[in-house]
């Protein structure tokens, strides 16, 4: 099982790393216009408070998320950007622009300013994650550090009848008919690509 997950993210790895700057531009914007409409849009507590969603900040080849993140703010939404703590969990901060984002381990991007807490994301209505394929299940390939693992357990334990829509950004090749899953593997609701969203 290991190994055959390890030889997928090669093979979608190397994909990736093969895409023309313009090729990820266009995919990145594509991916902005069809998952906006994602926004949370049901009945909030109150009506001055924003929808919240946790997001992250695209590198490298990855499908680009720094369109979609400045859209939602621009749409009043409230968005949750990850910090990876020392155990590979994640802590919370707000994002608050591209001009608040700060170098970290790994070659991420963070969001400045106050933590927010590994429990913060409950607030989310939506979640994006990063990922590198997802199958027809909703079953998830991660680059396999367990960060987002952790973070939907979390969102299962947390009860309750409001869950997050929980969405993985991906280039359309990434779409497969199966990926190899574990059993702490939990489905996601949907992928976005740049030809559109796909609902499991």
């Amino acid at each position: 099982m290991l190994n055959d997950k390890a030889a997928l993210r090669s093979r979608l790895l190397a994909a990736r790393a093969a895409l023309s700057p313009e090729q990820r531009q266009e995919a990145a914007r594509a991916l902005a216009e069809h998952a906006l409409p994602l926004l949370p849009t049901e009945p909030l507590p109150r009506a001055d408070t924003p929808p919240v969603v946790a997001g992250y900040v695209s590198v490298g080849a990855e499908p680009g998320t720094r369109a979609l993140l400045d859209a939602l703010r621009a749409r009043g939404a409230r968005v949750l950007l990850p910090v990876l703590l020392p155990d590979n969990d994640l802590d919370w901060g707000r994002y608050r622009g591209p001009e608040h984002l700060v170098r970290a381990g790994r070659g991420l991007l963070e969001p400045d300013g106050d933590r927010l807490g590994p429990d913060a994301v409950r607030a989310a209505g939506l979640l994006l994650l990063p990922g590198l394929a997802v199958d027809r299940r909703g079953v998830r390939l991660g680059r396999g550090g367990g960060s987002y693992d952790r973070v939907l357990a979390r969102l299962a334990r947390g009860g309750g009848e409001r869950r997050a829509r929980l969405a993985t950004l991906l280039y359309d090749p990434e779409l497969l008919e199966d990926v190899p899953a574990e059993a702490h593997d939990l489905p996601v609701d949907a992928a976005v690509t740049p030809s559109g969203v796909r609902w499991f």
